[in-house]
């Protein structure tokens, strides 16, 4: 269902796999920045730019944020949000007749 995720040990690699508004993700189960457990922080969505002086909150479900030091990551593809050069390691999602693949 979309907002769940589970995170699973494939072949010696701890990779979590989400489901952001329908579409399945998969990302490497450890911040660039520490290497903390990435995949079990909570998943969130962000403040968004605005041209006025407004606290507009968006992305719902699309932002993990990592439970070591809180550092977020689109979950869509790995980009750090303060600084996109920064990203957490993403695969290639397959889905063939209802099930989801990570090809690693």
């Amino acid at each position: 269902m979309p907002g769940d995720r589970i995170v699973r040990d494939l072949d010696g690699l701890s990779v979590g796999i989400f489901n952001v508004h329908g579409r399945f993700y998969a990302l490497h189960n450890r911040c660039p920045h520490r290497g903390g457990a990435l995949c079990r922080g909570p998943v969130t969505g962000t403040a968004l730019p605005t041209s006025d002086f407004e606290f507009v909150y968006g992305r719902e479900g699309e932002i993990l944020r990592c439970a070591w030091h809180g550092w977020e990551f689109d979950i869509a593809t790995g980009h750090s949000l303060v600084d996109p050069r920064i990203r957490a390691k993403t695969y290639p999602v397959e889905v063939a007749d209802g099930d989801v693949y990570v090809v690693i």
